[in-house]
């Protein structure tokens, strides 16, 4: 199982809004890094889901439930079907993940505005042992 996290602006869909649909197609991403990202996806992997902006937190966990696919509505984009999970038990912001310093080579730190990225083992590790999951 590979891991991974997706951003969102939580004004734009939240975790809340993933509870309540049960499944979305997670579309709108147009970096390469971040759509290779999610060529990569296999169903079954799990998504740790990241709100941007002034929360900047680790708020939940979805489940890839779908190959991922070329978007038809945009020729630059892939998208893949995300299940929920769970909301996250305490959320973990980014401050915490930076000023642990065990992250500092991810993407998550390095690439600020990388939208949807593979994240080590480890992190999804952290975050359990900090009482995210």
């Amino acid at each position: 199982m590979a891991y991974f996290l997706a951003k969102t602006d939580p004004e734009t869909y939240s975790i809340d809004d993933l509870k309540r649909d049960g499944t979305t197609e997670w579309d709108g991403v147009r970096n390469p890094a971040a759509v290779s990202a999610i060529k990569t996806m296999k169903p079954g992997d799990t998504v740790i889901i990241y709100h941007s902006q002034k929360e900047a937190a680790v708020v939940g966990l979805a489940k890839v439930a779908s190959p991922p696919r070329a978007d038809q509505n945009d020729a630059r984009s892939w998208v893949a079907d995300f299940e929920y999970v769970q909301h996250a038990k305490k959320p973990v912001t980014l401050k915490e993940i930076k000023e642990s310093h065990q992250f500092d080579d991810s993407a998550l730190v390095r690439q600020g505005r990388l939208s949807t990225m593979s994240v080590p083992a480890e992190l999804w590790e952290w975050l359990q042992k900090q009482g995210a999951f």
